[in-house]
C-alpha cells in the first residue's frame, strides 16, 4: 500500500531557506577606544593646521599678536612667495637634499639590513641594538654632535684631515668652515640625516627578510644565481611594499628637515635655507614677524608633501601592493 498520509504544511509567512540572515548591530566599542586618540590628534595637529591655513590668507604681525584683527589679503602672500626668487632657491635646496638623502638612506639602510640578516641571532641583535641608538638620538643632540665634529675650531674631522698628507687631501683643514657655503653645509646635513635614518630602514628591511621563505634562496643558489641577481629576483619583489612605504616616509622626513639645519647653519646663512627654515625666518626670524607669509610657505610645503604622498599611494594601489 502507498502511504497516503497528508503532507504537513508549514505556517505561511516563513521562508524555508537554509540561510539565516542576521542583522549586525554597529559595534561602538572600537570607535570609543580610538576616540581619545582622535581627539588628541585633532587638538594637537588638525586645529593648528587649520589656523595655519587661515593665517596664510591674512597679514599677521605684531599688531595682530597684540589683539588687533587680522587683515585679509586673499592670495597676496602666495603671490609674493611665488614671485620671490629666494623661494625657488630654497625649494631647489629642499628637493635636491631630499633626493640625495632619501637615496643614500635607502641604499645604505638596505645594505645594513642585508648584513644583519646574514649574522647570527646574537650578533644580529647586538648590532641592531647598537645602530638603533643612532635612530633614537634626538635631532637636537645629533645636530650638536655633528656641529662639533665638523667645527672650524677643534673639530674632529678638520683635525683628522689636517693630519693626513697634503698630497692626499690638500692643506688648510685646521680652520676650514664647513658651514660657509650651501654645498658643504648640506654635505654635513646629509651625513647627519642619513646616519640617523639608516637604522630604521635597516631594521624594517630585516623584519621583511625574516618573512621571506628560505626555500626561495636555496632554489636560487641551486640555479647558480649570484647575490645581485638574487636580490632583484627574490628580495626586492618580496619586499617591494615595504620599500614603497619607506620611500614615502623618507621623503616626508627629509623634505621637512629643520632642527639639524637650524642648529648647524643658523639664521645668518640665508644661502643655505630650505623651505622649513625659510618659513621659520619669515614667521619668527625678525622683530617684525610675518606669520601670514610663514604660514603660506608652510602650507605650500604641506601641499607638496601631500601631492608626493598621493602619487606614491596611487602607484601602490595600481600595483596591488596595498593588500
Amino acid at each position: 500500500m502507498l502511504d497516503t498520509a497528508p503532507a504537513v504544511r508549514k505556517p505561511p509567512g516563513r521562508r524555508t531557506s537554509g540561510r539565516v540572515r542576521l542583522r549586525r548591530r554597529p559595534r561602538l566599542g572600537p570607535y570609543l577606544l580610538i576616540a581619545p586618540t582622535v581627539a588628541v590628534i585633532a587638538v594637537l595637529m588638525f586645529w593648528p593646521m587649520l589656523q595655519i591655513g587661515i593665517m596664510s590668507f591674512q597679514k599677521v604681525g605684531n599688531r595682530q599678536l597684540r589683539g588687533e584683527p587680522a587683515e585679509q589679503v586673499g592670495t597676496g602672500n602666495f603671490e609674493k612667495i611665488l614671485n620671490d626668487p629666494f623661494f625657488w632657491q630654497t625649494l631647489k635646496h629642499t628637493v635636491l637634499f631630499a633626493a640625495v638623502a632619501v637615496t643614500l638612506t635607502l641604499v645604505i639602510g638596505t645594505l645594513v639590513g642585508l648584513l644583519l640578516n646574514k649574522l647570527g641571532k646574537r650578533m644580529s641583535a647586538f648590532v641592531a641594538g647598537g645602530v638603533m641608538i643612532a635612530w633614537a638620538t634626538p635631532p637636537v643632540t645629533a645636530a650638536i654632535i655633528f656641529s662639533w665634529l665638523f667645527g672650524s675650531t677643534g673639530g674632529l674631522v678638520n683635525w683628522t684631515l689636517d693630519m693626513l698628507p697634503d698630497a692626499l687631501v690638500g692643506g688648510g683643514w685646521s680652520d676650514h668652515n664647513w658651514f660657509a657655503t650651501p654645498l658643504s653645509t648640506y654635505t654635513v646635513l646629509t651625513v647627519c640625516v642619513v646616519w640617523q635614518a639608516c637604522p630604521f630602514i635597516a631594521v624594517s628591511v630585516l623584519a621583511g627578510l625574516k618573512s621571506v621563505p628560505g626555500e626561495l634562496y636555496e632554489a636560487a643558489r641551486v640555479d647558480g644565481s649570484g647575490p645581485w641577481r638574487t636580490f632583484w629576483s627574490i628580495t626586492y619583489p618580496m619586499l617591494k611594499p615595504i620599500f614603497l612605504v619607506l620611500v614615502v616616509m623618507s621623503i616626508i622626513w627629509d623634505f621637512k628637515v629643520f632642527t639639524q639645519l637650524f642648529i648647524m647653519s643658523g639664521m645668518a646663512n640665508r644661502d643655505a635655507f630650505n623651505l622649513s627654515l625659510y618659513a621659520y625666518s619669515e614667521a619668527f626670524g625678525s622683530l617684525n614677524p610675518k606669520l601670514g607669509m610663514g604660514s603660506a610657505i608652510a602650507l605650500v610645503l604641506t601641499v607638496i608633501l601631500l601631492v608626493v604622498t598621493a602619487l606614491y599611494v596611487r602607484v601602490m594601489v595600481r600595483q596591488g601592493e596595498t593588500r
